[in-house]
């Protein structure tokens, strides 16, 4: 099987939010409608992070949802993961922590997994 891999991480502050809606939906739309199997790498620190997130939900429900993976990949595990496990593993396909971040000092690991 043919796996593609597609990385969205960024916590930004988005102003307006409906053309990049719009954009993402035409790019996760068409990938799960044209390749045979696709990860989604996403990261949960911000607006842009929130909008990624939500736009492969939907798109997953209402175009295809049997060739993907929503996955949030983690710099390190925090308490806050640690208390809403449950709920985390409920919205995502698969949670990842990357192991060249976790071992990073806090404020550089974002950037690492980033890299990762």
């Amino acid at each position: 099987m043919n796996t593609y891999t597609v990385s969205f991480f960024g916590h930004r502050y988005i102003d307006n939010p409906f053309p990049i809606e719009k954009a993402l939906e035409e790019l996760i739309g068409s990938m799960l409608q044209s390749k045979e199997y696709v990860e989604f790498l996403v990261g949960r620190n911000g607006d842009f992070d929130q909008l990624v997130s939500s736009t492969i939900r939907r798109c997953k429900r209402e175009i295809r949802d049997n060739n993907s993976a929503h996955v949030w990949v983690l710099p390190y595990v925090t308490a806050d993961y640690r208390d809403y496990e449950d709920d985390y593993r409920a919205y995502y396909d698969e949670i990842e922590v990357c192991e060249a971040a976790a071992g990073c000092h806090y404020k550089n690991a974002h950037q690492t997994r980033n890299r990762a």
